[in-house]
């Protein structure tokens, strides 16, 4: 061992069926708080996009569509 580097092969590995069940639903569960927050972070974009356009439409002249509200 002059150069330092070993070479590893892994054969097999044992885990139970069960435990990788385990871990694939301790995945799903923390996947909805981060899909929540990828969705908070894509709506704020959204947002900002939105109100940049309507701007730069306003500035350039074109003019935008009247919301009509019914009385009720």
């Amino acid at each position: 061992m002059t150069d330092g580097s070993n070479l590893v092969t892994i054969r097999d590995i044992d885990v139970p069926f069960w435990r990788i069940v385990l871990i694939l639903i301790k995945w799903s569960i923390a996947a909805i708080p981060a899909a929540i927050i990828v969705g908070i972070i894509y709506a704020a974009i959204l947002l900002l996009l939105g109100a940049i356009g309507i701007s730069v439409f306003e500035w350039i002249g074109v003019p935008m569509p009247e919301v009509q509200t019914t009385p009720g």
